[in-house]
């Protein structure tokens, strides 16, 4: 019973981070994408702000890796295999 409403939550979660890593490679442009990213971001900053007051961006030369994102990803596999998603 868990599983059948945990699962799809997990897989779902899981999709918009990818989403949110996907339109973070774009700019702002004020369009559809915009109100897209806006609302992945409230739907996942919840979780990924913490992380990412806990764990530094990785330097790069002039840029920095978020590694919040795979931290989730990570996470979510980890709970996804241990309720047997």
């Amino acid at each position: 019973m868990l599983n059948s409403v945990l699962c799809p939550l997990l897989n779902i979660f899981l999709l918009l981070i990818f989403v949110r890593i996907i339109l973070s490679w774009f700019p702002a442009t004020g369009g559809f994408l915009d109100q897209v990213n806006r609302f992945v971001m409230i739907a996942t900053e919840w979780i990924m702000g913490p992380l990412r007051r806990i764990i530094p961006p990785v330097r790069l030369g002039a840029a920095a890796l978020d590694l919040s994102p795979i931290i989730v990803i990570i996470g979510i596999s980890v709970i996804s295999g241990l309720i047997g998603c």
